[in-house]
């Protein structure tokens, strides 16, 4: 395998290399020239040292928002950014967060159990051991409450394990769930369960998938130990991210709010995560079916799913106050289009030490925000403005960004060209995700970064792992989700977005949990930080390049061929129910037929379902044909000779592109997602649902709402087609 994986790696090279003197995107051949050369020049002055002094100095202490730690720590980020030539303040929002004051779970029957509720210090680990200082384990949003009911196990609790519970004949109404983390993000589970009937929601971490089954717990290994928790917010942010009290606008001192009782993401029965020590008791008092093959987990028991005899009571109480929320805003006004913006961003919040999330993520972009600035004081500015930040309160809900985003909406809509997103990092292979016009100039750049393990190109190495695991070999964005700080940019305001990081050699199990530390950092995540300086290094040549470019570089023939393929996957999908559905109703018809003939015979027929009917997707495909047109005329245009005045014109218009994609209706039940390509799943969470309000509607069988779908989808991307249209006559 490894000469197999060294050979792809050569190939490509070779590929690429017919192609390395190519002129680099949005830019003429000398103005590309004298990028690469500044380019090469910012990738000289990274440092590693200041990443690894930084991220010790950043998760020294627990810093959660509303913290003293926190609030200093964005006074220190806004003081560094001032040394380096930025003109950067603070902006506070003050938003609603929930931190628990009783928390209660135990096994009342048929046998008791207490559970403990507490993670474990480490030897070797000091920051373990901070006590009270530490941050109890529990989900944000969670309501609060007092509950005792029957125990069913659902699995990782997400729609199709409720199926199944349905085909088995057991119901969790009136019941406390207990579910495996993992399978989908975890806001969906307690959902789900409150959605049938569940009464209370139990969180843990199996070890077969985050545990001793991934290999060496803490501290003898990366993954967790059998008291580590997971905390995270359970806020229903694919309804509306941000604070819950004031649903698109700005959370500021004098904001109207709502009551908290009538806020709708605050999830509707209580929630609480617990280590797998705690579990144990829980699942081996459960009685009942045993749990199928797939569900079964690490744990040394019988997995049954009950409901009961095994009985529970979970007992939460929150202290729900309004805690001030920092976002450091550092701005460099850009020499020549002052009024166009690079935007760059990471949060610097935590719900412990957070070394590897968010901090080695943050850390990176002020070491690119350091080196841009050396730059500039050698007389190198951006062309553009550049604007980085540092959110606050992004772990209980996107709430820093999302705050500020609403609060400056209409602005960031008539300056923004492009927002680029951190949020953590490892080693290994470049993750890159987002607005598929931002792809061809993401490759560029990707190629042009020298991963620090295999001397090749990022691009390269990436793309040899996706045809090793059965991929194609072209580097391709994935698509958006939920999930980090971009959300609010792409699917509220419509700004194009990317969200990049370095994984897959960094797997661990300290992922909120009191042992996401510097230590834990250094020994098994990136322990030289050389892939700390890689993302510098990458995300800081896509702000200068979008920053520098002389036509903004966005490629639309392959956000078309991506957006096609979206649409063949839901015909197909269509295609597929449809046939399924006949199939099953088909089967029952000849059973019916047989007993008519022979009442001897007895079956066990299920019901008819409901017939999938034919949609017309036509508009749509006719929507594309007409993209794909305007988009070939678009390619053929000549920008260098343009003037001053056509360049402001056509720079402009590209700016506008993507918020072109977006319907100020927004989504079914969803109006504040506005983005009609990419949006997180109603019930998937983070998992991106492409073409949102058509896929989604299909899935739900709403046939109703999925022909209204398919018009203001078409009229979207008919509106696209025009935009695109008028700057191909402004220049013809």
């Amino acid at each position: 395998m490894k000469q197999y994986f060294t050979l792809l790696l050569f190939s490509i090279l070779i590929l690429n290399s017919v192609n390395a003197q190519s002129p680099i995107i949005g830019f003429t051949e000398d103005s590309g020239n004298e990028q690469q050369k500044l380019e090469k020049e910012f990738e000289e002055k990274l440092e590693a040292s200041n990443i690894d002094n930084w991220i010790q100095k950043m998760s020294a202490e627990p810093h959660w928002v509303g913290t003293k730690f926190g609030e200093e720590n964005a006074k220190w980020i806004r003081d560094q950014f001032k040394s380096w030539g930025y003109d950067a303040k603070i902006e506070t929002y003050h938003i609603l967060f929930p931190y628990p004051t009783e928390r209660v779970l135990e096994l009342t029957g048929p046998t008791t159990y207490k559970a403990k509720l507490t993670a474990v210090p480490v030897e070797g680990d000091p920051f373990t051991a901070q006590g009270d200082a530490l941050l109890p384990s529990y989900n944000a949003f969670s309501k609060d409450g007092d509950v005792e009911a029957e125990l069913v196990f659902v699995n990782y609790g997400i729609p199709k394990d409720y199926e199944k519970l349905e085909k088995l004949g057991i119901s969790v109404k009136g019941k406390i769930v207990i579910a495996k983390y993992q399978g989908s993000w975890r806001g969906i589970k307690p959902k789900l369960a409150a959605e049938n009937g569940a009464i209370g929601c139990i969180i843990y971490s199996d070890p077969q998938d985050d545990g001793y089954g991934r290999g060496d717990v803490y501290p003898e290994g990366a993954f967790k130990n059998k008291t580590g928790v997971q905390r995270g917010s359970v806020m229903d942010m694919p309804t509306y991210p941000g604070d819950v009290l004031t649903p698109g606008y700005g959370a500021t001192k004098e904001a109207k709010r709502l009551d908290r009782e009538d806020a709708p993401t605050i999830t509707k029965i209580p929630v609480l995560p617990i280590s797998y020590e705690d579990a144990q008791p829980l699942l081996a008092a459960l009685a009942g079916p045993v749990a199928p093959q797939s569900w079964r987990g690490g744990l040394p028991i019988t997995y049954h799913i009950g409901p009961g005899p095994a009985k529970v009571h979970l007992k939460l109480k929150f202290d729900w106050k309004l805690v001030p929320a920092h976002n450091v805003i550092a701005t460099m006004r850009g020499t020549d289009f002052p009024d166009q913006w690079v935007m760059r961003g990471n949060h610097h919040d935590a719900w412990v030490h957070g070394a590897n999330d968010p901090v080695s993520g943050m850390v990176a972009l002020m070491e690119e925000a350091r080196a841009v600035g050396e730059l500039a004081k050698n007389g190198k500015k951006p062309k553009r403005t550049l604007v980085y930040c540092a959110w606050d309160a992004e772990e209980p809900g996107l709430i820093g960004s999302t705050e500020w985003v609403e609060d400056h909406k209409k602005e960031l809509q008539e300056k923004v060209v492009a927002y680029i997103n951190t949020d953590g990092n490892g080693r290994g292979f470049l993750g890159a995700g987002g607005s598929h016009s931002l792809q061809a100039m993401v490759s560029e750049v990707a190629g042009a970064v020298t991963d620090p393990q295999t001397k090749v190109s990022v691009k390269e190495r990436r793309i040899a792992r996706d045809l090793v695991n059965g991929g194609n070999d072209s580097f391709e964005l994935y698509a958006l989700g939920s999930g980090s700080d971009y959300t609010p940019f792409i699917q509220h305001a419509g700004i194009a977005a990317l969200n990049l990081r370095f994984g897959g050699e960094n797997s661990g199990g300290e992922y909120h949990t009191i042992y996401d530390t510097y230590p834990h950092y250094k020994r098994f995540k990136d322990p030289e930080f050389a892939y700390g300086v890689a993302l510098a290094n990458t995300a800081g040549r896509i702000t200068l390049r979008l920053a520098n470019a002389d036509i903004i570089p966005l490629n639309f023939s392959q956000w078309h061929t991506t957006v096609s393929g979206y649409l063949d996957e839901v015909m197909k999908e269509t295609e597929k129910m449809r046939t399924s559905v006949e199939k099953h109703n088909m089967l029952i018809e000849k059973n019916a037929y047989e007993l008519a003939s022979d009442p001897t015979k007895k079956y066990n027929n299920p019901k008819p379902k409901e017939k999938v009917p034919y949609l017309d997707f036509s508009p749509l495909q006719n929507a594309l044909s007409n993209l794909e047109m305007t988009i070939e005329k678009f390619n053929k245009l000549d920008f260098r000779t343009l003037s001053k005045d056509k360049k402001l014109f056509i720079n402009k218009k590209l700016m506008e592109a993507e918020h072109m994609l977006t319907s100020e209706e927004g989504l079914p039940r969803r109006p504040w997602f506005k983005h009609q390509i990419y949006a997180p799943g109603f019930y998937t969470g983070y998992g991106v649902k492409t073409l949102p309000g058509v896929r989604e509607a299909i899935e739900q069988k709403n046939w109703d709402e999925a022909k209204e779908q398919i018009d203001i989808l078409s009229q979207t991307l008919s509106n696209f087609n025009v935009h695109l249209k008028g700057i191909i006559s402004r220049i013809e």
